[in-house]
This record gives C-alpha cells, sequence and structure tokens, in this order.
C-alpha cells in the first residue's frame, strides 16, 4: 500500500487496568526513525485509510460486504495504484464497495458506477447509473482531467483500463 517502512502495532493495557477491552491502542510509525505513536495522533488522513485497509486485506473472516468511503483520500501516484490493487484483490474474496475520486481506483474496478448530482427547481436530486464498458474511458477522462486536455486524458483512461485488466488476468491466472 505504498508505506514501505511502516511499523504497526497493538498496545494492549493490562486487563486489571481496562477489563471493558477498551484498553487496545493502534500505533503506526509511517517514516523511518520515527517512534510508533497512537495511530489517531500520528496518521494523516491517507495514512489511516491505507492502514485501515491493510487491516482489511489481512482480517480474512468479515463482512462479505465491504464499503470504502474514499479509502484514497489525499494520496495518488504510485500510493494510488497501490491502494487501487489492494482493493481489486479484496473484490477476490468480498464485494467490496468504493466511493472514489481516483481515475486509478476507479479503472480497477470490475464495474463502476458513476453517481451525480442535478438541481432542479432550488432541489438536489442524486442520480446513480452504472457505466457501461465504452463509457468508462470517458468517466475515467473526466475524472483525470475535468475536461481539459480530453485527448490526452482519453489515451491515458484507455490505457488504465486496458492495464487493470491485464493485472485482473495475470492474477485470475496465478490464483488457478
Amino acid at each position: 500500500l505504498a508505506l514501505p517502512e511502516a511499523v504497526f502495532q497493538v498496545e494492549l493495557a493490562p486487563e486489571a487496568q481496562d477489563p471493558s477491552g477498551d484498553g487496545v491502542n493502534f500505533l503506526l510509525s509511517a517514516n523511518p526513525g520515527s517512534p510508533p505513536l497512537p495511530l489517531s495522533k500520528v496518521a494523516s488522513g491517507g495514512e489511516l485509510a491505507r492502514t485501515m485497509l491493510a487491516l482489511r486485506l489481512v482480517l480474512t473472516q468479515g463482512p462479505s460486504t465491504l464499503v470504502f468511503d474514499e479509502v484514497d483520500a489525499g494520496i495518488g501516484g504510485e500510493a494510488a495504484v497501490a491502494v487501487a490493487g489492494a482493493l481489486a484483490q479484496l473484490g477476490h474474496r468480498h464485494q467490496v464497495l468504493v466511493v472514489t475520486h481516483l481515475a486509478q481506483v476507479a479503472a480497477a474496478a470490475h464495474r463502476q458506477i458513476r453517481v451525480s448530482k442535478t438541481v432542479k427547481s432550488k432541489q438536489t436530486f442524486a442520480e446513480a447509473s452504472e457505466l457501461a464498458d465504452q463509457d468508462r474511458v470517458g468517466e475515467i477522462a473526466r475524472m483525470l482531467s475535468g475536461g481539459m486536455a480530453e485527448e490526452a486524458a482519453l489515451n491515458y483512461a484507455s490505457e488504465l483500463l486496458k492495464a487493470s485488466s491485464d493485472r485482473s488476468s495475470i492474477q485470475r491466472r496465478t490464483r488457478r
């Protein structure tokens, strides 16, 4: 998840001190040379989201449907690709619903749903629609560029979808 030097620790208070079980602290050091400190105090939004995703990846017993709301907040580039891959891997064992604004994450999805808002007569309406394969390129290009450099964005969106599809094919073959 693009945290190669991270150290994660679980600290338990002695049962005599906290018999409720609430004495559990998650500690994180995301950078070399930093001591592990309480996750809630030291993790950025992106580090916190990736730590929670890492926990979910190792906790294979769990609900059949997992929802991640902007698990990719505050990341980009290599970290975005790593998170996209982890979510796709998780999707082999669970139904995974992800709210994202990152093209790399959307491109790794098996299915993509666009949520859009419109205002009519001073009321806001939200609409969700599943995108057909040919529409995904345009939506991912929009996510990448916001309507600027459209030709380059369309080309890159096509490459992202192809790369994600190629990775999925390789993962399926290696699991057999």
